[in-house]
């Protein structure tokens, strides 16, 4: 994509059926409640039991990112009363770094020879859409794009348009990411983390680097309204544009018809780099500090977070308030490394 480009979305109302993470924080309920705080340099994922996802036999041939997409896909389709959806579409930035990481390391240490398949044949990024459809028994249309910090945007624009071609009426749409301990220390080498962040404490400091996350989300997605939690309105994103914040977020509304002031609540991606966070403080002027939230002291900094961020953001509509104060209507505004802007317009149904 060139500078400046922007891809525009939703001109057919979408509902979200369900949405279900594997994340740092155990529930939306206890995130709210009682979040989880770390410290150091990255956030660890709250992992449920998988015997209740998955044969225990299968389970030990899984890497811990298949496993963490596959549960948080079930609880998707449960909670939409899906057996099976029309189409699976994923999202990546990183692929199965733990099954890479094992393939490469047995092809140095058994110097190409006598290699098992089994690492490389997980190690590609469609593995856990895949992986899905085995479990499922599910034939249709499937598919993983991989495009760094707008790769769950990629997927979600492509389910979106699966529904409004009438291809399909209910769409399993979804992100994963891991960060495993060699890729953690590569990344750290750029100077991305903090030495000792506190994960709490993280949208508030005024230092470099940020604390590293992982995680899966997935949502059904479709045309028809019956059940849905929220109805997603607007979805926007675009790629290295010289605009700035306030700016594109006007844009946007605007292209909508919808006024700043019927926004009840915005979701920021503030990441507790100070070199990054400096982005979003226009946004104290244009909404105000009380319509204002952050959402990385919960999942961490990786590169689909925004999934996560879609996930909070469908449950506090559904919910129907936070912070004690009605939310209808609802905006979230990620910029990854400041290249991948996005937005998302929710309200209630």
């Amino acid at each position: 994509m060139a500078n400046n480009t922007s891809i525009q979305q939703v001109t057919e109302p979408v509902y979200i059926l369900s949405a279900d993470v594997v994340s740092p924080q155990a529930s939306f309920e206890q995130m709210l409640e009682a979040p989880l705080n770390y410290t150091g340099d990255q956030l660890s994922c709250v992992e449920p039991d998988y015997t209740q996802y998955v044969d225990a036999k299968l389970i030990r041939r899984m890497s811990r990112i298949i496993k963490m997409g596959v549960a948080a896909a079930s609880e998707a389709l449960a909670h939409a009363n899906q057996s099976s959806p029309d189409a699976i579409v994923t999202g990546t930035a990183y692929g199965c770094l733990a099954d890479t990481d094992q393939f490469l390391t047995r092809l140095v240490e058994f110097k190409e020879t006598l290699l098992s398949p089994t690492a490389f044949i997980q190690s590609t990024h469609n593995t856990v859409a895949a992986q899905i459809a085995l479990l499922l028994k599910c034939h249709n249309y499937n598919n993983t794009y991989v495009h760094k910090g707008s790769s769950f945007e990629a997927a979600l624009t492509d389910a979106i348009s699966l529904l409004e071609e009438g291809d399909a009426q209910n769409v399993l749409v979804g992100a994963a990411d891991e960060i495993t301990e060699k890729s953690h220390a590569i990344l750290k080498r750029f100077g991305l983390y903090k030495q000792d962040g506190e994960s709490l404490q993280l949208t508030q400091s005024d230092s470099k680097g940020t604390m590293a996350g992982d995680g899966a989300a997935f949502f059904v997605v479709s045309n028809e309204p019956d059940n849905a939690l929220a109805q997603l309105t607007g979805f926007a994103n675009y790629y290295k544009t010289d605009k700035p914040a306030h700016i594109l977020i006007e844009d946007f509304l605007q292209e909508r018809g919808v006024a700043l002031t019927d926004i009840d609540l915005v979701i920021a991606g503030n990441n507790g780099d100070i070199r990054e966070d400096k982005h979003y403080d226009v946004l104290k002027q244009l909404i105000g500090a009380d319509r204002l939230t952050t959402f990385k002291q919960y999942c961490g900094e990786y590169p689909t977070a925004s999934a996560f961020a879609l996930w909070m953001a469908t449950h506090i509509i559904k919910k129907g308030s936070f912070n004690n104060k009605p939310v209808k209507q609802l905006l979230v505004y990620n910029n990854y490394l400041l290249n991948y802007p996005t937005l998302y317009l929710l309200k209630a149904c």
